[in-house]
């Protein structure tokens, strides 16, 4: 055998079992299953020791993960991502536009979570896993659970509509300075609050305006529907609108900026804005900074 990964465990406050400890601790082996079948195989070490299931873990051990000549390599993805909030319930991390969240594709930002945030210490620890989703073309902030009870009360705070979020987008066309777009979505009532921030005239588009977005429903696809519904779709999207309205390699104008909400453990208020992407600025004169 030859040794492939060295551990050393951080100290706990209260010990927990190995295979729960050891998910996303080792490059080759991220998954609880991997981290069973590597015990099975007699592949991992602790202390110099053979690891086993009900071996408990307090923090200080050197744990070894060797590779059998038969054993087959998890491919991991390397992906950096910027980490906006980190602690050990919950991350908030920056969805760069043109990736999927998560899916079958080998590329999503699920795959790359746990090469770029910290292990939680808490005894219901878990692969980081997204709470929302963004669309692949969308660019912005996106909520991960670190533990299992993390992602069940983040998901009430969505269902309950008790986490804020704030978007901006480039759309196209005459709009009145504030309005509500109600229209239903799959037969299911939807609401958007928006106001525009700017205005410019365009040669080709005529008007491109800034526009500050506040969904109140989380429908797929809502801000894109309800702009594209009354006329003035987001520039950039070929999905919703006239396909022909975009600019070579911009991709689509729209970023989700802020989420707010109380901690569902700490009880502290969190509020994380990521600024708007250089292409917004190259339209509109600003200095980048979110307007609230």
């Amino acid at each position: 055998m030859q040794l492939s990964e060295t551990h050393i465990a951080k100290i706990l406050e209260n010990p927990i079992r190995f295979q729960e400890y050891a998910v996303g601790i080792f490059n080759t082996t991220p998954t609880k299953s991997a981290i069973k079948k590597a015990i099975k195989k007699e592949l991992i070490y602790i202390d110099g020791i053979l690891a086993t299931t009900s071996k408990y873990i307090s923090g200080g051990e050197k744990i070894d993960l060797y590779q059998s000549e038969k054993s087959s390599t998890f491919k991991r993805l390397k992906l950096d991502l910027e980490v906006l909030f980190e602690d050990d319930y919950l991350a908030i991390i920056y969805k760069p536009a043109g990736i999927l969240v998560s899916g079958n594709k080998f590329v999503t930002i699920a795959n790359g979570l746990s090469q770029n945030l910290q292990k939680s210490n808490q005894i219901d620890t878990v692969k980081p896993q997204p709470i929302h989703r963004l669309d692949y073309a969308t660019s912005g902030v996106l909520v991960i659970g670190k533990t299992s009870s993390a992602i069940l009360k983040l998901g009430k705070l969505f269902e309950n509509k008790q986490i804020e979020k704030i978007y901006y987008a480039v759309t196209i066309g005459k709009m009145n300075t504030t309005g509500s777009i109600d229209f239903t979505i799959d037969e299911k009532k939807s609401h958007t609050a928006y106001e525009v921030l700017q205005s410019e005239t365009s040669e080709r588009f005529k008007y491109l305006n800034l526009v500050k977005l506040k969904p109140k429903t989380g429908r797929k696809h809502q801000l894109r529907k309800h702009l594209s519904a009354i006329g003035n779709q987001i520039l950039g999207d070929k999905e919703y609108g006239n396909s022909t309205l975009f600019l070579n390699g911009k991709g689509l104008y729209l970023h989700a900026s802020t989420l707010k909400f109380i901690h569902p453990f700490t009880k502290e208020n969190i509020s994380i804005t990521k600024e708007l992407p250089r292409k917004f600025s190259k339209i509109f004169e600003f200095n980048n900074q979110n307007k609230e």
